[in-house]
């Protein structure tokens, strides 16, 4: 028998670093993508999927994993509303509003589906939740700077769809191959919506490098670096370092996209980061 030894600390950082900037990448070209380039969300999201497919694909092939479980239609779906809802979600977000709504909403449905299953939360937790609670109500009240309505909708409810995605994915097998099954049934699903709108559809060599990177780097590799390094974190740092996601995203999009930084984002950020915080780490210690 062959003993598997533990990573080395500094590979897991440089690791989880990498994971982090390609999750919050993601946000970065899709916003790129249909702000300043011709193509649409349909086709955004079909190619994106498409990409990650073939990369998770080659992934699994170049690992010689043997089949652990290859993905199924309902975990495709959810997949699918996900990647679609984010993609029509930022025709109209900017990057650091839509990956904090994302983020809150994928977080919000996994608290949701501990209390559900019978989790009983400590008073801490619930001022946390509250708090959380707040913070997107407050980014989306009417004002100045507040967000689209429609698009932080669908935002919303592209995180409520990861949420179904990733507590279904939970002991599914080899995490590569799983994921690299639904990304390819997302990805004929995608086809379909594609085709209903191709009266629509528009792009350009940008817009379609913008997406086959948002799949294959952001998404494909992404994913296969985040299970690589999963195993050396702790339940709570795995919760925990996901919160630096909208934060990079923010900074990406003030640097990169000349977006700017309202004071409403900034104190949303603070209690919906910050409530799940208190969530998280108080979970634990209840352990």
């Amino acid at each position: 028998m062959t003993l598997k030894l533990p990573m080395p600390p500094t590979r897991t950082i440089a690791l989880t670093v990498l994971a982090m900037i390609a999750f919050a990448g993601n946000s970065l070209l899709c916003r790129a993508a249909l702000k300043h380039t011709s193509i649409d969300a349909a086709s955004f999201t079909t190619i994106r999927l498409i990409s990650g497919a073939v990369m998770l694909w080659l992934l699994v092939k170049m690992r010689r994993i043997t089949p652990g479980g290859e993905g199924n239609w309902l975990s495709a779906v959810a997949l699918f509303i996900y990647a679609a809802g984010f993609s029509f979600a930022y025709v109209s977000l900017p990057a650091a509003t839509g990956a904090l709504l994302l983020f809150g909403a994928v977080q919000a449905m996994m608290i949701g589906h501990g209390i559900w299953a019978g989790e009983r939360l400590r008073r801490l937790q619930l001022v946390g939740l509250v708090l959380a609670f707040g913070g997107i109500v407050g980014l989306l009240l009417p004002g100045l700077s507040a967000p689209p309505l429609y698009g932080s909708i669908l935002m919303l409810g592209a995180g409520v769809a990861w949420g179904v995605y990733s507590l279904r994915g939970k002991g599914a097998g080899d995490p590569a191959s799983v994921t690299a099954g639904n990304f390819l049934r997302a990805a004929l699903i995608s086809v379909i919506l594609s085709a209903l709108m191709l009266n629509g559809a528009s792009w350009d060599i940008a817009g379609f490098w913008y997406a086959v990177s948002s799949g294959a780097l952001a998404s494909g590799i992404g994913y296969a670096i985040w299970y690589t390094v999963l195993p050396a974190l702790k339940a709570t740092s795995a919760a925990t370092v996901q919160l630096s996601v909208p934060v990079i995203a923010a900074l990406g999009g003030i640097m990169l996209l000349g977006e700017p930084l309202s004071l409403r984002l900034v104190l949303a950020s603070l209690a919906i980061l910050g409530g799940i915080v208190l969530v998280i780490l108080e979970k634990q210690n209840a352990i």
